[in-house]
């Protein structure tokens, strides 16, 4: 039998047991120890746009600037640690916040007696989503400028969608359209709360250097730029400005913006006159104006464009290589399309 070297059996002895120690210390490093966002919160509420109507009128804002919130004093606490009511998705009492379950342990009568309004207010300085938005579509005549609503799970993602893209790149039927193209718009004024996102530039012009014929719009997702004014030119103003995409055809007269603009003044007339007709003439009317309008099921629309065959060449409208198959691999894609409810692991203990 061969014998051991006392050295040897020293050295591995040692290597044993600072591999013990490692994994039993482990478990027992503190949550800020792990990654940032650990429990994927940002993964939703990263997109710019993230909105939701509570009520009528009442819009409430999901988007979290990523950096924004990163940089924060609070960009290293878990956000369960504030929100210990959320567990699943949709989330139920998203408006139940307690600071005092791991921080703040001191101060916790007083944050409690502060009134509920006041901490929801927090994250404030870190949402974006359009107030105004002035395109001329006949859709925006009867629907918000957010329009999706009914549908709790996902009317929060696809509201998202306002900020990217006109209505009819999803809902206009294309069965007897031919040589269809998705491109960037012309650019609309619209105004914002929160910072530009996406490709976005800043060009400061007055009423002696602007340029009537409009070089300075470049239709990228998102532009900020300075208007005409009548102003001295000395006296800068500014003006912002969105591009979205849109859906276009090509024909031997040209290529062509298929949107709906032709329906403004009877959509406008059907809202005046809308409650003194009867439910028969109110449902021809709605069906006259949505004639080219497709409704489709969530999973449809999602892989429409978000996969490798979808319709949007996501190279040839300017993302690079890494963001195209980004949203053709759409990571929250199967979360919207293949659960009612999804129940957030328990993976750290909180």
């Amino acid at each position: 039998m061969k014998k051991r070297n006392p050295q040897h059996l020293s050295t591995s002895f040692a290597h044993f047991f600072a591999v013990l120690l490692f994994l039993l210390i482990i478990p027992c490093i503190p949550a800020d120890g792990y990654a940032i966002d650990q429990e994927g919160c940002l993964t939703c509420h990263r997109y710019p746009g993230l909105v939701k109507y509570e009520k009528l009128h009442e819009v409430r804002v999901l988007h979290i600037d990523e950096g924004k919130h990163l940089d924060s004093p609070h960009g290293k606490v878990d956000c369960r640690e504030c929100h210990p009511q959320i567990n699943q998705i949709p989330h139920t009492g998203e408006r139940e916040i307690d600071c005092t379950t791991r921080c703040h342990l001191n101060d916790r009568e007083k944050i409690r007696n502060i009134a509920p309004a006041a901490l929801d207010k927090y994250h404030e300085n870190e949402k974006f989503s359009i107030t105004r938005l002035d395109d001329k579509s006949s859709c925006r005549v009867c629907h918000p400028l957010y329009p999706h609503s009914q549908n709790k799970k996902v009317r929060a993602f696809l509201n998202m969608h306002t900020g990217f893209m006109l209505c009819e790149v999803c809902h206009l039927k294309k069965e007897t359209l031919q040589d269809l193209t998705y491109e960037w718009k012309e650019p609309e004024s619209f105004a914002f709360t929160g910072e530009p996102y996406g490709t976005h530039q800043k060009i400061e012009t007055t009423a002696a250097t602007h340029n009537d014929k409009g070089d300075n719009f470049v239709t990228k997702m998102l532009k900020i730029l300075s208007p005409k004014s009548n102003k001295p030119a000395t006296v800068k103003k500014e003006e912002y400005l969105i591009s979205r995409l849109a859906v276009f055809s090509s024909s031997d007269a040209g290529k062509k913006l298929l949107m709906n603009t032709s329906d403004n003044e009877r959509a406008g007339k059907f809202l005046e006159r809308e409650k003194g007709l009867s439910q028969n003439e109110q449902d021809v009317e709605l069906k006259y104006f949505h004639r080219d309008i497709a409704r489709k099921a969530i999973s449809v629309a999602c892989n429409d464009c978000h996969s490798p065959k979808g319709i949007l060449d996501f190279r040839k409208v300017g993302f690079d290589e890494k963001r195209a198959k980004d949203l053709e691999y759409l990571n929250i894609k199967s979360l919207i399309t293949k659960y009612e409810t999804f129940y957030l692991p328990n993976l750290f203990g909180h």
